[in-house]
């Protein structure tokens, strides 16, 4: 694969005041493009509140909470979640990001969120055109030379990346 990002699961601390974060309590994660490629911060809800500069820097931000110790350890992440990181992931053209997009456009298929209408070959490159359930606008994926194993390692970097089994 051209490009892995070694993205951090949850810290269980602030990325601020680097106080520990509580079970149950909630948390907003924050997903940033950097040069080195996705950086993850968690902030306690206090410390995010005011930060529209970090909101606005943000390539994805979402509300999750710390699970309690007595919780059986099943995370969920929200669909509208995975669609906003999917449509952020349209215009990138490194193949990592074009790689996730991939296999996220495979989630939201599992999903039923987005059907697959067909494919063409554009510039060398097959390129899926979809569209979501709920609209009829076409979606176009690129559809990169990934074998199984290299989409399951994409699936485990997301999975990290959204605290989910995938």
């Amino acid at each position: 694969m051209a490009k892995e990002y070694d993205i951090a699961k949850a810290s269980g601390v602030c990325s601020t005041c680097e106080r520990e974060l509580a079970g149950g309590e909630e948390f907003v994660a924050a997903l940033f493009d950097t040069a080195e490629g996705f950086r993850r911060d968690d902030f306690c809800k206090s410390c995010w509140e005011g930060r529209s500069d970090e909101a606005e820097k943000a390539f994805s931000v979402w509300h999750s909470r710390i699970p309690l110790p007595s919780e059986p350890k099943k995370p969920v992440v929200n669909n509208n979640v995975l669609v906003d990181f999917f449509e952020k992931l349209d215009a990138q053209s490194e193949p990592a990001k074009v790689n996730f997009r991939f296999v996220l456009a495979l989630m939201l298929m599992r999903k039923k969120m987005l059907i697959y209408d067909g494919s063409s070959d554009e510039e060398g490159r097959e390129v899926w055109t979809m569209h979501f359930k709920s609209e009829q606008a076409a979606v176009k994926v690129i559809r990169p030379e990934l074998n199984a194993e290299q989409i399951a390692e994409v699936g485990t970097q997301l999975g990290a990346l959204f605290e989910v089994e995938i």
